[in-house]
């Protein structure tokens, strides 16, 4: 009787962690692509921008794999100082954006866009500010299931 019950409850534990590891599959592209579109707004909030315009709604699924898809947001922003430059723009949104998430920077080439990105949400945000007092923040999600 006691051997049967130690391969019983071995059993159960063995099931227990197969099931745990498969169960968090992480989010799905409109999930994540909601994540994505609330940082963006968030952090546009944050900045105190002005006259923030969204360029690019996002809400659809762009096919990436079988059976995947990933999701885009963008947006654009005046700063209330025209003749801040675009490298100081944005890494003020590089500062700004850790108030509103985690995100780390992947890509920072110095005079060209920075790209950062956060794990847990699947969702990389880039900053390219195009000229003087412009801000231009775009995103999109990981190539993530549908559904």
């Amino acid at each position: 009787m006691g051997r049967s019950v130690r391969l019983g409850v071995a059993v159960c534990a063995v099931t227990l962690l197969t099931v745990a590891g498969c169960g968090d599959s992480g989010p799905t592209a409109a999930e994540a692509g909601e994540t994505l579109k609330a940082h963006i707004t968030e952090l546009m909030k944050e900045s105190h921008v002005l006259d923030v315009k969204i360029t690019d709604p996002g809400g659809r699924d762009i096919p990436c794999a079988e059976g995947k898809a990933k999701r885009t947001f963008a947006a654009t922003a005046r700063d209330s100082a025209p003749q801040s430059d675009p490298d100081g723009l944005n890494t003020f949104m590089v500062g700004a954006l850790s108030s509103v998430a985690p995100y780390r920077i992947v890509e920072d080439p110095g005079n060209a866009p920075i790209r950062l990105a956060n794990e847990e949400y699947k969702t990389v945000i880039i900053f390219e500010s195009p000229a003087n007092g412009q801000y231009a923040v775009r995103g999109e999600t990981e190539c993530l299931p549908i559904s």
